[in-house]
């Protein structure tokens, strides 16, 4: 496939379009028109953009043989196709994904810029499903209650869109009740019933 020939087919395509359903009668008007055509103006040049991939900071897989993670979110983060199976790839985290694990570990507070698609929101969510698992795994399997961490988004949208990445990660595969780790949205958008239930059993 050559990008460019079907970019020349697809321009001869759309100025033949735009050019046969008018026709110009005043000649000014029309070599005005017909200038306009010949330099493009109707459509930008190609634009080529590099996409560089971000650099590997390791299988969760491998940073659960490491130590860095407890061995429950090997089956935790991994890609579920069936949402009442543990089986699926293995997650591959970029490096500033596992060095904010790292940094959130040592107990320190770091901020962490980087593009839109890159993963932003498993750097805190990895390292709060890996504290409560290391908590739980203290206290003799035994999960604590209470709430271990508070995420707040901007705006509703970007809160649903996470809340069902995180039944994908933490309900997927596990019976009902049996979640190593559990959440709940807390927004305006819950019955007065659900908050109360939230509240009740933090």
């Amino acid at each position: 496939m050559d990008v460019f020939d079907i970019h020349g087919r697809v321009i001869a395509d759309y100025r033949a379009f735009t050019s046969a359903f008018v026709e110009v009668r005043d000649e000014r008007i029309k070599q005005f028109v017909q200038g306009q055509f010949e330099r493009g103006v109707q459509w930008p040049k190609p634009w080529l953009s590099l996409n560089p991939n971000f650099e590997s900071g390791g299988s969760v897989s491998e940073l659960v043989e490491a130590g860095v993670l407890h061995p429950e979110n090997e089956r935790i983060f991994r890609f579920k196709a069936d949402p009442e199976s543990l089986v699926g790839n293995g997650m591959v985290l970029h490096r500033h994904q596992a060095d904010a694990i790292r940094a959130a570990q040592s107990g320190k507070s770091y901020v962490l810029t980087t593009g839109t698609g890159s993963g932003k929101s498993l750097a805190y969510i990895v390292p709060i499903v890996d504290a409560v698992l290391r908590e739980t795994a203290e206290n003799g399997g035994k999960r604590l209650p209470g709430v271990k961490a508070i995420i707040v988004y901007p705006m509703n949208a970007l809160a649903n869109s996470q809340l069902g990445e995180l039944r994908k990660f933490l309900k997927h595969g596990y019976p009902a009740g049996g979640e190593p780790v559990t959440f709940a949205r807390y927004t305006g958008q819950e019955s007065p019933d659900e908050r109360a239930r939230i509240l009740a059993e933090p």
